[in-house]
């Protein structure tokens, strides 16, 4: 274990030394962000995170598949977009830049606004517990954004991308347009430093989260039992997240938000649980056509749906809604979504008499 260790401080002071510090001169950011082992550790982190995803992950799903594919073709882009964010470092390095607007500077003066220790002195000698709050209130930040990704309209017209997958596969928790990453990446590093976490105990706790959120989006036949699927998200529990309609049940897909802990499902009455697997991906014809497009058009697309939605009132009134062919947000109310979905037509435009005023007008 000590050999593991003196190896892996090592491996960071390397990376650190070689590449981060002259890679940040290079950008001219070093000023800025003060902790370079930091994001040595995190590349580290990563890139065992990848290999996890990789051996383990990925050959269960061959093994033990929840559902059988003739063809991954349409998985080989989601470990495009899984590579190109982890190794992006978006989260940390938000939090990095972020960390001097909070007065923080380091492990041992990241104290917070408002402190988690500062309030409960004693979780200071009990690290474990500590980082258990941390994972807690990070977990219910990310089921907070996660409700808002898909009731407000903008919001959802980026979040869509990742709900139009067909294929769920242990490379599609990271299929995301990158607005909507960034905007996540701001609210969980500037929570994250309210209440005081560490540069090391962030990076732990985005990296275990992402890792977990990867198993969730593994197409793998996996429960972890009736106690304990209560007490962690497993793939069976997600995947329905991401089922398509039920023509005889239209709201059952909105369900199962939580990315770690059930808890947060329970507790607002959106866990679903004992339901068999439903096929995924969207029945909005104009957000499944994702899955006919490169990276490159998939992030010009839906940011095309963004901006439809966000300059029209209707992006900004909550609800679930799909997108006709001039991006604009129409309420699900207004049609049968499961009728949208046979019809593989995206719906028509509304009339200029009856359409709505924009909002940049």
């Amino acid at each position: 274990m000590h050999v593991f260790y003196d190896f892996w401080t090592a491996a960071v002071s390397w990376l650190a030394g070689h590449v981060i510090v002259p890679t940040l001169a290079a950008l001219h950011l070093a000023a800025y962000v003060l902790q370079p082992r930091e994001i040595a550790q995190y590349f580290l982190l990563t890139a065992v995170q990848v290999a996890i995803i990789a051996f383990v992950f990925r050959p269960l799903e061959s093994l033990w598949p929840a559902e059988h594919w003739p063809d991954r073709r349409i998985t080989v882009i989601d470990r495009s977009y899984t590579l190109i964010k982890l190794f992006g470092v978006l989260p940390l390095f938000t939090y990095l830049v972020l960390t001097p607007l909070f007065g923080g500077g380091s492990d041992d003066d990241a104290a917070g606004l408002v402190s988690v220790q500062g309030m409960v002195p004693w979780l200071g000698h009990h690290q474990v517990l500590l980082f258990l709050v941390y994972y807690a209130i990070y977990d219910l930040v990310y089921y907070l954004i996660h409700r808002l990704q898909h009731g407000i309209p903008w919001w959802w017209a980026l979040h869509s991308l990742h709900h139009s997958q067909r294929q769920l596969s242990c490379w599609s928790n990271d299929r995301d347009h990158y607005l909507d990453d960034l905007l996540e990446a701001l609210i969980v590093a500037g929570v994250s430093l309210l209440i005081g976490v560490s540069p090391t105990d962030f990076a732990l706790l985005v990296l275990s989260g992402e890792l977990l959120q990867n198993l969730g989006h593994t197409n793998v036949r996996l429960r972890f039992g009736s106690v304990l699927e209560k007490v962690l998200v497993d793939p069976r529990y997600h995947r329905l997240h991401h089922m398509r309609v039920d023509p005889d049940r239209p709201q059952l897909h909105a369900c199962n938000y939580a990315f770690i802990f059930p808890l947060w499902d329970i507790l607002f009455g959106t866990a679903l649980f004992g339901e068999p697997a439903h096929p995924t991906g969207v029945g909005d014809p104009m957000v499944d056509a994702d899955n006919q497009r490169g990276i490159v058009a998939q992030q010009l697309v839906t940011l095309r749906r963004f901006w439809g939605a966000f300059r029209r009132r209707a992006g900004w009134r909550y609800g679930e809604v799909a997108f006709n062919v001039n991006y604009e947000p129409v309420s699900v109310k207004d049609f049968d979504l499961h009728e949208l979905e046979s019809s593989h037509i995206p719906l028509e435009a509304s009339s200029p008499s009856t359409r709505e005023v924009e909002l940049c007008r």
